[in-house]
């Protein structure tokens, strides 16, 4: 499959593949928009699930949400059971939130065939398709995968500040409007209003339509407009922030649908950013 997308229709008709590792990727704080809320938790059969806020946080970090480790990777994917031959599709409870950034984790670690359900549970719901009210367990037989980070998929902020003024690196943030121009506080404590000088920004829900990402046409023009120099598959640099690095996964998503390759994360993000008193600040 060449979209790093598949269809609820899609995820239907594989829920029997022998290859296919299912997994949610929700998380208790949703932060940018509406939540949703469930009043009976349900899932899609044959989940297993992920915490992205605890076991897949690397805990030796000051920073928020900071970037799992591989040995976490590791230990993760022999649970769940992930092999080199295995289909791992993610979804979560929002429609698109977090699933995004489970896939960026897994796709920087050197998993190879990892996918997000375009719309997730909501869209699923939508649908009437059958749901559970438990997941799965651990996988019957452990994972084989072995995570090996490509760090020129995560950068930090000595990389971010190093190429404020290079026009062959742009970055470009996730957060609200009125937080990147900081007519609204942050939602954390101790951290700057504002954005990273020579920064764009896109809020995430201006790539989603519904409970989906919006079509793939509409997302090449809105990065076409966004860094109109820039040209898929060229090697410019496209570095995505957020508040603490979950939402910047979802318009970088979008960058990869809308067919532009040299893409990367900014963990620490603005939480990381807005409190440190020595980065310069927009």
């Amino acid at each position: 499959m060449s979209s790093p997308l598949v269809t609820t229709k899609w995820l239907q008709e594989n829920l029997d593949n022998e290859r296919l590792v299912l997994i949610d990727a929700s998380m208790t704080t949703v932060i940018g928009k509406e939540p949703i809320v469930y009043d009976t938790p349900v899932w899609i059969p044959g989940s297993r699930q992920i915490d992205l806020e605890g076991t897949l946080c690397d805990t030796g970090s000051s920073q928020l949400h900071a970037f799992p480790t591989e040995e976490q990777v590791t230990e993760e994917a022999r649970r769940l059971g992930i092999t080199p031959e295995s289909l791992v599709v993610l979804y979560d409870n929002q429609g698109i939130y977090s699933a995004p950034r489970a896939w960026w984790i897994l796709r920087a670690m050197g998993v190879k065939d990892v996918f997000v359900l375009n719309g997730g549970l909501p869209q699923w719901l939508a649908e009437r398709r059958d749901v559970v009210s438990a997941t799965v367990a651990n996988a019957a037989t452990p994972g084989s995968v072995v995570a090996n980070l490509d760090h020129s998929r995560v950068r930090d902020s000595a990389y971010v500040l190093q190429h404020l003024e290079d026009d062959r690196v742009t970055v470009i943030d996730a957060r609200s409007r009125a937080r990147f121009l900081a007519q609204a506080p942050e939602p954390r404590p101790g951290v700057r209003g504002g954005h990273i000088p020579n920064s764009h920004n896109l809020p995430f829900t201006e790539v989603l339509a519904g409970y989906r990402f919006k079509p793939v046409s509409e997302l090449e023009a809105t990065f076409i407009k966004l860094a109109p120099t820039l040209q898929s598959g060229n090697r410019h640099q496209l570095v995505f922030s957020c508040g603490s690095g979950i939402t910047a996964c979802i318009i970088l998503l979008a960058a990869e649908l809308a067919g532009y390759d040299q893409l990367s994360l900014y963990d620490g993000s603005w939480a990381d950013w807005g409190s440190d008193e020595s980065l310069p600040v927009a």
